[in-house]
């Protein structure tokens, strides 16, 4: 941890990126209004691949059963909507104490466990309540998903329409403002120190850390914006699948977390955009075969290191100005 500066950067730098961010949303809203329905759910599943950040890139917890928080969340949202009210606040909230509810007590157990042995077990833990959801039809409807459920007005103002809007809009806040809090702790004392336990666990114990309580309140806090991220997406589709709970999703989402860069919030956010545009844009092209093309920039971004097209870009930028400085001059 001694790499660590203990000077704040200055405050442009700090907002310049949620300005840039705000730029795009405009833009996204203005110039692709036909785009709007699947922009809204990519900002829904930036926070919940923001989450799973969280436990893989600064805590150090390789999953590939995160998706579990993420369908009781959307459960959660869906239930409420259907039995007792469908504001949309109050059913995120409700994604979000279920997401970190069953985080914590599954963390209770997985936290004894390390490397592939807990890998293995939070597959096991998705898989439980994936096949608990399939057995309870009167309350989940089992394969044919929950739905029936209304959701009401955006703080009794804005109702979901067609053209997604308000959908948009909506999902957007709730991703930047889950951006800004998640950054915020892991920016502050504890989420440091979830950092330096993933550096190097001997010594942060050796420090008096308690390993495994960190480590649990950081799973439950994962838990709770995966939650809410299920929560979202299931007031935005109204309509909840067994596929929340599925493997296939968290494995998805770590592939989304590589395409960005683990360990930090603003990569997971960059490599669920560009995993979400590119499935779009090859599945229209080729329904049966667009994984080949996410597959061959997995290995081009394995193979082909980001220092080396950090590097590349660069030199790039430096050759285009010294060939316009000549045109400057000749003008």
């Amino acid at each position: 941890m001694t790499g660590l500066s203990l000077h704040a950067s200055p405050l442009w730098r700090q907002v310049l990126p949620y300005a840039a961010l705000l730029c795009l949303a405009l833009l996204i809203y203005f110039v692709f209004p036909d785009q709007l329905p699947m922009a809204a759910r990519i900002a829904a599943l930036a926070i919940f691949v923001m989450s799973l950040d969280l436990v893989v890139g600064y805590g150090g917890l390789a999953t590939l059963g995160h998706s579990a928080m993420y369908g009781v969340g959307a459960y959660a949202a869906g239930l409420l909507a259907m039995h007792l009210t469908g504001n949309p606040l109050l059913g995120l909230l409700a994604g979000a104490c279920a997401g970190a509810l069953l985080a914590f007590l599954s963390g209770l157990f997985l936290l004894r466990y390390e490397g592939l042995t807990f890998l293995m077990l939070t597959i096991a833990i998705s898989q439980i309540a994936q096949n608990l959801a399939s057995k309870l039809r009167q309350w989940t409807g089992g394969d044919d998903g929950l739905s029936g459920f209304t959701i009401s007005k955006i703080l009794g103002l804005a109702s979901f329409d067609l053209q997604g809007r308000v959908a948009f809009v909506y999902c957007f806040v709730v991703m930047f403002i889950s951006l800004w809090l998640m950054r915020r702790l892991m920016a502050s004392p504890f989420g440091l120190a979830c950092v330096g336990i993933h550096q190097n666990r001997q010594r942060m114990a050796a420090l008096g850390t308690r390993i495994r309580w960190q480590l649990l309140k950081l799973y439950t806090i994962a838990g709770a914006f995966a939650g809410i991220s299920g929560a979202l997406a299931a007031q935005v589709a109204q309509i909840v699948g067994l596929d929340t709970l599925g493997f296939e999703l968290s494995a998805e989402a770590l592939v989304m977390l590589v395409l960005g860069g683990a360990g930090n919030l603003w990569g997971a956010l960059v490599g669920t955009v560009v995993f979400a545009s590119i499935h779009h844009w090859a599945s229209t092209l080729n329904p049966y075969h667009w994984l080949f093309i996410i597959g061959g920039i997995l290995v081009t971004m394995v193979l082909v290191p980001r220092e080396r097209w950090g590097q590349e870009l660069a030199r790039r930028l430096q050759v285009f100005r010294r060939a316009a400085s000549p045109a400057r001059a000749s003008s």
